[in-house]
């Protein structure tokens, strides 16, 4: 029978569906951290391993979390955000620039300016037994016994209970990035998208494929995005970005290919396609009527999403 922990190859449940503010005893609320989904691999005996979605093994770019496994009682396996807190709130940016740095005197310098944070969530195993098959209550009251102290650099997340709607009040008041809404009788399943999770969020934001980008004046591109749609890929629109950045550096460097991956409109006579790998985030005020984007914002590259990870968020009424 195989093991979650020596093999260290989980692929974490994943949010499938976005929706309004709502209260119901069925759920609970956590807020949601902007950072970068990690499994945490702890045991007291032999120490920590952290691994983004991809698995890509990320300690040699947070340093600072190498004694994450002091914090905990048993060998367990614990689902959460990696995140750097900047103000008192979650810094994408910083996080984002972290885990695409790899010149070790950078990483240094920001370990200690910038020092990064686990906070768990969820506990996928523990005493050598997987707990992903028990209700989500039952895995907070086992994540709650393993967790034996908290600092700067691990926290355990905090949720609440029933009033959705005003917990959600308090992150917009924050200007938090929102709430998650959980079902509390919900199992955890590997590598699945979840209606079981509700994504309520105030600043909103979601990853698209960079497929290509048009030359424009004032040395800035415009970048077109795609998501995919019943594993097909779809056109998404344009965020406009600079061509000085380490970004569109990324981005010219990527395979030219003949023509789009998908149908465009009008407008796109001049865009230079490039095969559809790199992934990026974009910040939005609010979707249009017929689905665009009202004043998008190009956050950055994230390398710990797949292209086939972009997919259209389905509305939850």
């Amino acid at each position: 029978m195989s093991d979650l922990f020596a093999e260290k190859n989980i692929k974490p449940m994943l949010i499938g569906v976005e929706g309004e503010p709502f209260d119901s005893a069925d759920y609970i609320y956590e807020l949601k951290v902007d950072g970068e989904r990690c499994i945490a691999y702890l045991d007291p005996a032999v120490g920590t391993e952290l691994r983004n979605k991809r698995n890509m093994k990320m300690l040699s770019k947070v340093p600072e979390l190498s004694n994450l496994h002091e914090h905990i009682n048993r060998r367990c396996i614990l689902d959460g955000e990696l995140a750097v807190i900047t103000g008192g709130k979650p810094d994408f940016f910083a996080i984002q620039r972290r885990s695409l740095t790899s010149n070790p005197m950078k990483i240094r310098l920001a370990a200690q300016q910038q020092p990064a944070t686990f906070v768990a969530f969820d506990i996928l195993y523990w005493d050598d037994h997987p707990t992903n098959y028990l209700p989500l209550m039952e895995r907070k009251r086992i994540l709650q016994q393993v967790v034996q102290s908290e600092d700067a650099r691990f926290a355990v997340s905090r949720y609440i209970e029933q009033n959705g709607t005003a917990f959600f009040e308090l992150a917009k008041a924050h200007e938090l990035e929102g709430v998650v809404a959980k079902r509390r009788d919900s199992r955890y399943y590997f590598d699945k998208r979840t209606k079981d999770w509700i994504k309520i969020k105030y600043l909103k934001d979601q990853d698209f494929v960079v497929c290509g980008y048009i030359p424009k004046e004032n040395n800035v591109n415009s970048i077109v995005l795609g998501q995919y749609r019943d594993g097909q890929p779809v056109y998404k629109g344009h965020v406009t970005l600079g061509v000085s950045g380490e970004d569109f550096r990324r981005i010219r460097q990527q395979t030219v290919i003949p023509a789009p991956p998908f149908e465009v409109p009008s407008g796109n006579e001049e865009a230079v396609w490039i095969y559809p790998q790199l992934v990026c985030t974009v910040r939005y005020m609010m979707l249009t009527e017929s689905g665009g984007m009202r004043q998008p914002v190009f956050k950055g590259l994230r390398d710990d999403k797949t292209p086939g990870e972009c997919v259209e968020v389905v509305s939850y009424q």
